[in-house]
């Protein structure tokens, strides 16, 4: 009997009503034939994370308005690591986060921050914007020609993508330096 077929009769037996079915117990369900034990718990455990899911409220997720946004996100990302870390925050159209994501982690002066795999991370999750974020463990907060040379690159690979590059951050302990706070995006 495909699942399909078994769908059916579970309906059936609860009157086509969804809400219906959610009420009966494993040994009720077990009186659809197709559905033995195994199957019982399993619809019972589907029907319950259904209802769990519909109790709690969506989160929200958190609006990037500017820079310091950007980094209150990422800070503990960053907190008392020794290396460089490169990580990229995923938004979409409403500036709202999707997702954070660390891109790599390198060694006490420098990190690779692969154009790909920014691009690829970004495209999957269907960003239309990001944020570029790394970390100085030196403290010094300057930007690098690399830095800069990196940024303007991206830059134009995302308006290649329609993916738009907002800013670039250089986080270091409790202090940050934005590159579009300083015109430089």
């Amino acid at each position: 009997m495909s699942a399909v077929e078994i769908g059916r009769r579970l309906l059936q037996h609860a009157n086509n009503n969804l809400n219906q079915l959610a009420t009966l117990s494993a040994k009720q369900l077990m009186n659809v034939r197709g559905i033995g034990e195994a199957k019982a718990m399993t619809i019972v455990a589907a029907l319950e994370l259904g209802r769990r899911r519909k109790e709690t409220d969506s989160e929200e997720r958190p609006r990037i308005g500017g820079s310091i946004d950007a980094f209150h996100l990422l800070r503990s990302d960053f907190q008392d690591i020794p290396y460089e870390a490169f990580w990229i925050i995923l938004l979409n159209r409403a500036n709202r986060v999707i997702r954070k994501y660390q891109v790599s982690q390198g060694g006490v002066t420098g990190t690779v921050a692969d154009p790909k795999i920014i691009f690829k991370a970004a495209l999957e999750e269907l960003a239309s914007g990001i944020i570029l974020a790394h970390n100085h463990p030196s403290g010094n907060l300057t930007a690098s020609q690399a830095d800069i040379d990196l940024t303007k690159k991206l830059s134009a690979g995302g308006r290649l993508l329609e993916i738009q590059v907002l800013d670039h951050l250089i986080i270091s302990g409790q202090k940050y330096f934005s590159f579009a706070d300083e015109g430089l995006i």
